[in-house]
């Protein structure tokens, strides 16, 4: 096992040392996937002279949180970052939330991440999709391949605790830092992504992250608001459910329910058909 791990992590060097013969645009949110790929493209890039382009997406669907930490990350492992505004919802499609949802999404983001590579006269745009996503509902992916843009991480077979193992050897910050996926997989898909609730929602788990550490999402049902945690912080939130449930309810959520399965990436994928 170890010796794989350490041919995985000699091949990633490898590659993003290749790749670094060009300048590099990466599709950069600040957590431990991408931020593992600009460590690694910008100590290659050192010994290259090329650039790094660190690209993060501010958009409708991802929570402010993230920007300011993918800022903070850029300037601690270099590259030249950049913040594209885009707003997905000004999509119809999308904002039907179909669950094709992710592919839209994808291909309308990475499709203005290549524009902004073409001007800058780069050829190559990556992303941080690992081994593990290719395992799983990730219709972005075909968005991805589509475009041309390429996935180090899953190309190396590296698996999610691979990255996060190799981010704590580089000291990445972000290592340990609880992914932030877009805020429409709060919602069944089908249902209507309206602003005032997107940021309803956001609030609420920001309101959340007082009493607990680790993962937290709130799932919305119809009036049910659906709390997903780590299970060793669940006990937290029950000492506190009276305060918790009086701050969801003054952000207009009627029903306040503690998901006894905890905390699990994709729950709103379940009941759907992956072939889709």
């Amino acid at each position: 096992m170890k010796a794989d791990y350490k041919e995985k992590q000699k091949q990633l060097i490898q590659y993003m040392e290749e790749t670094a013969k060009g300048d590099i645009c990466l599709g950069f949110s600040g957590g431990v996937d991408s931020s593992l790929l600009l460590k690694l493209a910008c100590q290659a890039a050192k010994k290259t002279g090329k650039k790094v382009w660190a690209v993060t997406f501010d958009t409708r669907l991802h929570p402010a949180c993230d920007r300011e930490n993918a800022a903070a990350v850029a300037k601690e492992l270099g590259g030249i970052h950049i913040v594209l505004s885009i707003d997905e919802l000004e999509q119809e499609e999308i904002r039907h939330n179909p669950i094709n949802r992710c592919y839209l999404c994808k291909r309308h983001l990475f499709t203005a991440l290549k524009s902004f590579a073409a001007e800058k006269g780069c050829s190559v745009c990556m992303d941080g999709t690992n081994e593990d996503d290719l395992h799983v509902y990730r219709p972005g992916i075909k968005a991805l391949k589509e475009l041309g843009i390429v996935s180090p991480l899953a190309e190396c077979k590296i698996t999610k605790a691979e990255v996060k193992a190799m981010a704590a050897e580089y000291k990445i910050s972000s290592a340990k830092r609880p992914s932030t996926p877009c805020m429409a997989t709060r919602l069944p898909y089908g249902e209507f992504l309206d602003y005032d609730l997107l940021d309803r929602i956001a609030a609420g788990e920001e309101f959340l992250k007082k009493y607990t550490k680790g993962n937290i999402r709130l799932r919305i049902h119809g009036p049910v608001a659906r709390i997903e945690t780590d299970e060793s912080q669940m006990q937290k939130l029950m000492d506190k459910k009276g305060e918790i449930v009086k701050g969801l309810k003054q952000l207009g959520f009627s029903y306040i329910t503690l998901d006894l399965e905890c905390f699990r990436s994709g729950s709103m994928d379940e009941n759907i058909d992956k072939k889709l």
